[in-house]
């Protein structure tokens, strides 16, 4: 009986175990096919973020009627602390949308001259350029706010200050960026002559440099000689004095002619 008992519970061991082993299989093979959807919502999800929308035909030919119908103002002066934003919601007091402004900043060495005599560090603008979305409500605005207060309060910082706005005709922000593409392009190819005008300058005057470090070298070993000539005589060995020798010789002449 004990070896019957002993074998039911082996056998029940090993049936344990195998429902143990089927139970990993199962779990592994469930956590595969979760990190398999999970890889598939991911694709989807990338499919989805890289999807393109196109522009129909009527609503690029209705944006480009919007385009046409839009004019534009010039700022030829901005006073100080006025920037984008505050032009943009003084000219939408007077019943206009305003579409777009620029503004064009002042030159940086100015500015820094500024501060370095004591004046405002705030950034200032030149010029500018302001867009609405009716060239009718523009033509009305620069007409009738050209040389006009800005504001009649004492306390205003602009108090004093002038508008000096002018309606451009037939003139479109395209004709706005192109220009500030094409002033773009001019200065970073006369940045790129400059530099490089700057470093022919600089190897020229290494080469320069290079040469004057040989030529004075050379100078130092002609020096070097000729100092050791003057102050050290060169020294020759004799065997037999030259004097002897000339006395010999004249007494030899000497006797023949007697």
């Amino acid at each position: 009986s004990s070896t019957d008992n002993s074998g039911d519970d082996n056998h029940s061991n090993e049936e344990e175990e195998e429902e143990e082993i089927e139970g990993e299989l199962e779990g592994d093979d469930s956590e595969q096919e979760k990190e398999e959807e999970e890889e598939v919502l991911d694709n989807d999800t990338n499919k989805k973020k890289r999807k393109v929308h196109k522009l129909s035909l009527t609503a690029t030919e209705d944006f480009n009627a919007k385009l046409r119908k839009r004019g534009v103002l010039y700022l030829a002066r901005v006073p100080p602390r006025m920037n984008p934003t505050k032009v943009k919601n003084l000219m939408s007091d007077f019943g206009a949308t305003v579409t777009r402004v620029y503004l064009v900043e002042e030159d940086a060495s100015a500015r820094k001259r500024r501060r370095k005599l004591g004046g405002s560090s705030a950034k200032r603008y030149l010029e500018g350029w302001i867009e609405f979305d009716d060239k009718k409500v523009a033509k009305k605005v620069g007409y009738s706010l050209n040389n006009t207060p800005i504001s009649m309060h004492k306390r205003n910082v602009h108090y004093g200050d002038l508008w000096n706005v002018k309606y451009l005709p037939k003139f479109k922000w395209s004709h706005l960026t192109e220009k500030v593409a094409y002033e773009r392009r001019v200065r970073e190819q006369k940045m790129r002559v400059e530099m490089m005008q700057a470093r022919k300058e600089n190897a020229a005057y290494t080469t320069l440099v290079e040469t004057g470090k040989h030529l004075d070298r050379i100078e130092q070993r002609k020096e070097k000689k000729r100092r050791f000539r003057e102050f050290e005589p060169r020294t020759f060995k004799q065997t037999k004095p030259a004097g002897d020798a000339t006395k010999a010789a004249t007494s030899a002449v000497l006797s023949s002619l007697v």
